[in-house]
């Protein structure tokens, strides 16, 4: 099974600047992803920011969705998507609470959430973005601990945090990190000349990772990130 997670910024091509679904889509679809985790999605606006989930859903024929508004903003909700070759049997938007107070005078805040996927083959997905601001990534992974499952559970998103952070310890004291797997280092932000390795895929202790890549496409301004799986059904 291959895994997927990508910050599309709204499915904005990086380099012309423009909403463009087709090249989003033709970046999933290249990869033969089965599963995808996406950052800064649009629902429920209008035009180009009208149910954009969906929309790559229906672009690359993975035919399951589900959209996990954090916010809504002026031109639609906005929040974290996943699209699936398999049905999903459940699926829940967890908001991440907001730090109180703000630890960060001036820093730039944003209310996030966490996406919860049952499939029917039995794995459970967790799909996050994390804030910019220490407290809310702190609140991030408390709130990701409270869900992750021992077994058959994969986590993925935009941390926004670099490898060596220890944030991500607890983390990784309960998943594997796909990154050992990677051929090159990582770097996935942002995309034209990527100096950070800020997006992750993990997974439960009893899931086999055969690969993992970041690859070099330039298509949002992060680099989406892959890994396969061995499929244990």
């Amino acid at each position: 099974m291959k895994i997927m997670t990508f910050n599309t910024q709204h499915c904005l091509n990086f380099l012309e600047q423009k909403i463009d679904f087709d090249l989003m889509a033709k970046t999933i679809t290249d990869l033969k992803a089965d599963i995808v985790g996406l950052n800064e999605m649009y629902n429920g606006g209008e035009g180009d920011f009208l149910m954009q989930t969906a929309e790559l859903s229906y672009r690359t024929g993975l035919s399951y969705s589900y959209f996990a508004k954090a916010i809504h903003e002026n031109i639609g909700d906005y929040g974290n998507g996943f699209i699936s070759r398999y049905p999903i049997v459940k699926a829940e938007t967890i908001i991440i609470p907001d730090p109180s107070p703000r630890r960060t005078p001036g820093g730039y805040y944003e209310t996030r959430c966490l996406l919860k996927a049952t499939l029917e083959n039995g794995y459970t997905v967790l799909v996050t973005h994390f804030g910019l601001c220490r407290d809310e990534q702190e609140n991030a992974v408390d709130t990701i601990i409270n869900h992750i499952l021992s077994e058959k559970c994969i986590l993925m998103g935009d941390f926004n945090v670099i490898p060596e952070d220890s944030i991500l310890d607890p983390i990784r004291a309960k998943m594997k990190d796909a990154a050992p797997l990677l051929c090159n280092d990582g770097l996935s932000w942002p995309s034209d000349k990527p100096r950070m390795k800020i997006d992750y895929i993990f997974v439960s202790p009893d899931i086999e990772l055969i690969s993992a890549e970041v690859p070099s496409i330039v298509a949002s301004d992060h680099r989406p990130h892959v890994a396969e799986i061995k499929d244990e059904q």
